[in-house]
Parts: structure tokens; sequence; C-alpha cells
């Protein structure tokens, strides 16, 4: 009874980071397309809000705190900024399709990062199953499919980050013997602070003021319903990896 409880536990979560992650994808990308929404100060909205739900969360006492070493979430915090980061600059550069199709090089990305460094096994037939899903992609995406150089860069990055990223988030709940919520409640906030001291060189400050004082009333609200969904895609990830393994989620 357990084990069935825990198979529909994880397909449910499952099912809210599908549905939460085709709703970001295309929300951010029609942010960043009608107002050229500042991509790094996007993010760490993300984050912030992410956090202020933790928060919440940890009041209504549905998980409790750990307190974890500094020095173990930095490396966790800096790769979720460059998850985030460039994965939004790669839905900003390029076209829907084209953002998915290289997005699923992550699984493979994950098995060769397990493989040589931490010693992991895959049967044939986990290895296979990639097969049908990236020709599934393709072909859902073949006429959405644009390449440009700046966009690949940003995508490749993103893909290598996000791989080591989603490896890292594993091992550091075994590691830490946390759960998702205690572990994404120290490591949202250490990535939005971070974040705050990258965005002043990358993005001018008046689109940085522009945020606050100058965006139209339905952008803040995009970005807000954005920042919102982010919440349920930053913790369903935690806790499908948590439950599954790194190769499950993408």
């Amino acid at each position: 009874m357990e084990a069935n409880k825990k198979e529909q536990l994880v397909a449910a979560g499952a099912s809210i980071n599908i549905a939460s992650s085709i709703i970001i994808v295309l929300l951010n990308k029609w942010i960043y397309t009608t107002y050229n929404f500042p991509n790094i100060t996007l993010t760490c909205i993300h984050f912030i809000v992410t956090t202020l739900g933790l928060f919440v969360c940890r009041h209504l006492n549905i998980f409790q705190p750990k307190s974890l070493p500094l020095m173990s979430m930095l490396p966790l915090a800096f790769s979720f900024c460059g998850f985030v980061v460039f994965t939004n600059l790669s839905l900003e550069s390029n076209t829907v399709g084209t953002y998915q199709i290289i997005k699923t090089l992550t699984t493979p990305c994950i098995i060769i990062i397990q493989t040589y460094w931490y010693g992991r096994n895959f049967s044939s037939n986990v290895k296979l199953t990639l097969i049908p899903i990236t020709m599934g992609v393709f072909l859902n995406s073949v006429y959405d499919i644009k390449f440009n150089f700046i966009g690949i860069v940003f995508a490749t990055t993103g893909v290598l980050i996000t791989s080591l990223y989603q490896v890292w988030v594993g091992e550091k709940q075994s590691e830490l013997q946390v759960n998702s919520m205690q572990l994404l409640y120290y490591q949202a906030p250490l990535s939005a602070f971070l974040l705050l001291f990258v965005i002043p060189f990358f993005e001018p400050l008046d689109a940085f003021h522009g945020v606050f004082f100058n965006w139209p009333f339905d952008a803040l609200a995009a970005v807000t319903l954005s920042a919102c969904v982010a919440f349920s895609v930053n913790l369903s990830i935690f806790w499908i990896i948590g439950n599954t393994s790194p190769v499950t989620y993408p």
C-alpha cells in the first residue's frame, strides 16, 4: 500500500510539474516578447516569491526547517541561478520549438555526469527511452525550429548547468538528509541574494527602475503570475528528484 501511495504522489507531482512548466514557458516567452522584461530581474523575482511561499508553508507547519551549512549550499545556489537564468535566456533568444528540442539533451547529459562522476549505472532500457522522447519533441516542434548563434550558446550552457544542478539536488537531499522543502527553503533566498549583485552588471539601471515604476499593470500581473507558477515548478523539481532520481525529472 505504501509503495502504491508513493507512486501516486510521484505521478501527481510530475503532473503538477508538467502543467506548471508548460504554463511558465509560454508565459515567460510572452513577457519577453511583449514587454522586453529584464531576464535576470524576472528570475530574481521568481526566487523571492518562492522564498515567500516557503515561509508561508513553514508557518503553516507543512515542513520544519533544518539548519544547513552555508558552504554546502553555495554550489547549489550558484547552479540554481545559472540554471534559471540561462534557461530563460534560451527561451528569450530562441523559438519555443528550438528551446524544447535542445532542452531534451538534459537527460543524456545527466546520465553522462552520473555515470562518469558518480559511478551510477543505467540500464539499456532507460537509455533507449530517450529516443522516443526526443523524437516526440522534435516532431512536435519541427515547424518552430530556428537556430541562431547566441541562442544556441545560451541553450547549450543552460543544458550543462541544468544537468549539473539536477544531479546536485538529488545528491544534496541524500547527503544532508533533508526533504525538498527544507533544501529549497535555504537555497531560494540565497540564490535571490546572489542575483541582486549580478543584476546591476548585466541589466541597465533604468530597466530595473522601470520594473517597479514604469511597467504597465498587465505586465506586472503577468510577472506576478509567472512568479507564482515558478514556485510550483521549483518545489515540484525538488520533490520529484528527491523521491525518484535526476534522470526522472527532465
